[in-house]
């Protein structure tokens, strides 16, 4: 629980600060190790921060100040067809992170965060097949290797990769 929060707290204030860079995804002990679980919860993490950092919009439409009017302080919000149209751009639905009432996560097993995520990295790194690069994305990264080889004296490798 602990390195969620501080995983969260060190992702989010620096975003918010506007800090275009989080560094340090599924690393622990300062550094000292990294967890593909937790480079997993992270990775939710940091779509959550994403998420936050979009705000949300302020117009004359997204206020909707008539429809205040005519539902009135004690009315029901949830039922009105503006309250579905926008609600549905800014509610999460994140991965791994179970929002099920306890009866309802116990039913389906009752399985905890570190759980799921390590079950997630297993998944992904016994089933990710990324798609290959292009043909000229390949030859771009050759010619920056080779420029860099040759600006700096480094001695060509005989095989290709």
């Amino acid at each position: 629980m602990q390195a969620g929060l501080e995983k969260a707290m060190t992702m989010l204030l620096p975003a918010l600060a506007g800090a275009n860079l989080i560094y340090g995804l599924g690393m622990l002990e300062m550094g000292l190790t990294l967890s593909f679980s937790q480079m997993v919860i992270d990775n939710e993490v940091a779509q959550l921060v994403r998420k936050v950092l979009r705000g949300i919009p302020v117009t004359d439409e997204t206020i909707a100040a008539d429809l205040i009017q005519a539902v009135g302080a004690r009315g029901n919000f949830l039922s009105e067809e503006h309250t579905v149209k926008y609600l549905r751009g800014y509610h999460s639905q994140p991965e791994l992170i179970n929002r099920d009432t306890r009866e309802e996560w116990t039913a389906m097993g009752a399985k905890d965060l570190p759980t799921v995520a390590t079950e997630k990295a297993c998944s992904i790194i016994e089933n990710h097949k990324p798609a290959p690069i292009s043909d000229s994305s390949a030859k771009a990264i050759r010619s920056m290797i080779e420029d860099f080889e040759d600006a700096h004296n480094v001695p060509r490798q005989s095989c290709e990769f």
